[in-house]
């Protein structure tokens, strides 16, 4: 969640220059260049009517007041000059600038990562790789951003809210990418700060219902997984595999091939975040207040576990590491894999290689044992029933047909 203020503070001084610190007085085309981190772009179908258009670099002044400034437009103090230069008062030139009403909660960033193994090749992998990759990446985050604008963003009007509308014009959001984890680990990632603000069919402005994008954060993410592996495996010639990584919960899917040490060797931090949240954990169901009573529930439960989560992150978080290109950071990854991670040196050197190879048995597997046919109309089934023999799209024919192979592949091969 994004608020006007603070928090629109730390987005500005960290967020949009890599999670680095952004020095004082520094400008943020200069900040983003000293961190090694590319400029931000804008997306969404709602860039048109602001004067804006996709893959436009994000500048500072937009950004303040999109963001900054309770949701004005992001080229209001061009706006308010021409006006003042025409005679207007400086109120009626700064209503100008306004779209719609102040809303204190200005946007919400969903973060867009793709599965360890995928940004494994892309760490270890040549340009060649690494260009399919972030294009792969990017796609995925497009068709997000435009499955929201269909399907998941309203604007609420009326009294008590009782009116909900699809904004019609899109949606308005400003993409920052980052290269690195915290602990210096590889970690392709976007962050998407999506704009509340929506123009409904008359004209007027509105602020979109933000409860609705946080009930759908965890589609839009399979969502991702799912278009961002499809891209991959066509376009260099992969194949995924279901991995349990949690006991008891649904496999994931990953990139066949790549070692799960490697995977490990991403994920010190997560260790220490989970070592941490288990302590935090006892401490919170053994505490007592001043007379001996508990203080909470014996039972952590979910919203208390996701806080605790939060302060382990914080507690655990390293300070940023020197900002460095990315030629220099992928170099600095294959060394410190191969000389930490267990995994050898010629697998960690020829990754893709590996991955090819992988996927060219898993497919000469599967051609022996599944019917596709079969497969095909059962999948086609079991959407159709999901959606109630309403309208579905490509994706969700996809995400079945991943989820009958990954069951079929630990039936015959687990």
């Amino acid at each position: 969640m994004i608020r006007a203020g603070r928090m629109y503070r730390y987005y500005l001084r960290e967020t949009v220059v890599g999670d680095g610190r952004r020095p004082a007085r520094t400008p943020l085309r200069v900040a983003q260049e000293q961190a090694g981190v590319p400029v931000g772009r804008w997306m969404g179908r709602g860039l048109a009517v602001l004067g804006l258009a996709p893959g436009e670099e994000v500048t500072e002044a937009q950004l303040r007041n999109l963001f900054g400034e309770r949701g004005r437009h992001p080229y209001a103090d061009r706006i308010e000059a021409d006006l003042l230069a025409q005679g207007d008062s400086p109120k009626q030139a700064f209503r100008a600038g306004a779209i719609g009403r102040r809303v204190t909660v200005t946007g919400v960033d969903f973060v867009f990562r793709p599965q360890p193994t995928i940004y494994l090749l892309w760490a270890f992998g040549d340009e060649e790789t690494r260009r399919v990759i972030e294009a792969a990446h990017e796609y995925a985050i497009v068709r997000v951003l435009e499955w929201i604008e269909d399907e998941v963003a309203v604007i609420r009007y009326g009294k008590d809210g009782v009116y909900r509308v699809r904004p019609p014009g899109g949606l308005v959001a400003a993409r920052f990418r980052h290269y690195e984890a915290r602990s210096g680990m590889p970690l392709l990632h976007d962050h998407l700060l999506l704009s509340v603000k929506g123009q409904r069919l008359d004209g007027k402005w509105g602020s979109i219902h933000t409860t609705a994008l946080h009930e759908n954060t965890v589609a839009a993410s399979a969502l991702y997984n799912e278009l961002v592996a499809a891209e991959v495996c066509e376009a260099l010639g992969l194949a995924t595999e279901p991995r349990i990584v949690t006991p008891g919960h649904r496999p994931v899917m990953e990139i066949a091939g790549v070692p799960h040490e490697l995977i490990r060797w991403t994920s010190r931090r997560s260790d220490q975040i989970a070592a941490c949240l288990t302590e935090l954990e006892e401490e919170y169901v053994t505490a007592v207040d001043d007379d001996g009573e508990p203080r909470f529930l014996p039972v952590v439960s979910e919203r208390a576990r996701a806080k605790l989560n939060q302060i382990a992150a914080c507690k655990t978080r390293p300070p940023k590491q020197s900002a460095r290109p990315l030629a220099q950071l992928r170099a600095w990854w294959k060394v410190s894999a191969i000389l930490t991670s267990g995994v050898a040196a010629d697998v960690i050197t020829s990754l893709l290689k590996y991955a090819r190879a992988a996927a060219a048995a898993i497919r000469a597997r599967v051609a022996a044992v599944v019917d596709v046919a079969l497969a095909a109309v059962d999948v086609a089934a079991t959407v159709f029933v999901m959606n109630e023999g309403g309208r579905f799209h490509r994706r969700h024919l996809l995400a079945e047909a991943r989820r009958h192979l990954a069951l079929a592949l630990l039936l015959w091969f687990g």
